[in-house]
């Protein structure tokens, strides 16, 4: 067998396999016409529903008393640099490095005290999102098989607003509380 008759072969192979491949894709164009498709914006849920604004209302009343200490403790520090800059010209050595290490002492605990902070608030923000993400999700799946949705997706570059059903689900989840 030459290889001009073996492309040949494989080109003839290629094109029935294509046909074969446009068939059967037709029944499953049509079926797609048909099916029903739904769009929700999740962060439009974790922004606008009234359980994004408790959870986020819970957390500043949770984390209101460490927020304001951290700060006072950083209006404390800000004083005592400018203090130690302005004055380390005239302090003996012995008296500019012992200033140096409580002011390096206190901004080293500010600093622990904010990553602390800092990664509570992010514990505790995610256990809320994933509560309120979990409660939409019901409510999106009860939606969708009432209405007898296909298929529902959460992520799209484009998207028709006959399709999206965000407000459906914020207004249930408001109601649901």
């Amino acid at each position: 067998m030459s290889l001009n008759t073996f492309k040949n072969g494989l080109g003839s192979l290629a094109t029935a396999f294509a046909m074969v491949t446009l068939l059967g894709v037709a029944p499953a164009t049509q079926a797609q016409e048909t099916s029903k498709v739904g769009f929700v914006s999740l962060e439009r849920i974790l922004r606008d529903s009234a359980a994004a604004k408790a959870a986020q209302s819970k957390l500043e009343a949770e984390f209101a008393k460490r927020s304001k200490d951290l700060q006072d403790l950083a209006n404390r520090l800000k004083p005592a640099i400018e203090k130690l800059e302005k004055d380390a010209a005239i302090m003996s050595d012995t008296e500019r490095t012992r200033r140096q290490r409580e002011v390096s002492d206190q901004d080293k605990e500010f600093q622990r005290k904010q990553r602390e902070f800092n990664e509570d608030l992010n514990q505790r923000r995610n256990e809320e999102l994933a509560s309120i993400v979990e409660r939409a999700n019901r409510v999106i799946k009860q939606i969708s098989e009432a209405e007898k949705f296909d298929v529902v997706v959460q992520e799209a570059v484009y998207v028709n607003p006959r399709i999206d059903m965000t407000e459906r689900v914020i207004r249930a989840l408001n109601s649901a509380k």
